[in-house]
């Protein structure tokens, strides 16, 4: 399973446990590990920017375990770094045999469910009801000012770790400001 996660919630969570009803063990791969990964694409106006890119991989990583645990899952689940730009890489942290789940809500994760495919996984895209995705793009624009609200979007272990690197955040920033 790919995406940034950024910030992990519901829906992949609902993902994960979707794929392991029918697999032994989950790979989450998390994409643009680093600001190197960021890239444009024609089909995704914002997944290379800065402001939807705020957590870094270990943050994301954090965020994911501290998810996985509440739900039992982290016995059945690796999270590996996977820079979705070298795709030569790909193997070396998704096993080949790997079965890759995609749900497509948008022209990107179709052609990203296609990358995969080229590369050799086989993909099970899921089609999305945009009406009904819950976005991490909604969840960040409340990051800043409203924690009732985006509390409400996270699994429940994940807002303690969430407000944390927050509070860690604004204290750097604080430190740093003239």
């Amino acid at each position: 399973m790919t995406g940034r996660f950024q910030p992990v919630h519901e829906q992949h969570l609902e993902l994960f446990e979707l794929a392991l009803r029918e697999a032994e063990h989950l790979v989450v791969a998390v994409t643009n590990p680093d600001t190197r990964a960021r890239h444009e694409e024609t089909t995704s106006e914002h997944r290379h920017l800065a402001e939807a890119n705020p957590f870094t991989y270990y943050e994301r990583l954090r965020l994911l375990e501290a998810a996985l645990a509440e739900r039992g899952l982290s016995n059945r689940t690796a999270i590996v770094p996977f820079d979705l730009t070298r795709p030569e890489t790909w193997h070396e942290y998704v096993p080949g045999h790997a079965l890759q789940w995609v749900r497509a809500y948008s022209a990107w994760e179709r052609q990203k469910a296609g990358r995969l495919a080229d590369a050799g996984y086989e993909v099970t895209v899921l089609d999305g009801d945009p009406a009904t995705r819950l976005s991490a793009s909604d969840i960040r624009a409340h990051l800043d000012a409203d924690r009732a609200v985006w509390a409400r979007l996270v699994p429940p272990a994940v807002a303690p770790v969430l407000s944390e690197l927050l509070a860690d955040r604004n204290r750097t920033d604080a430190e740093e400001a003239p």
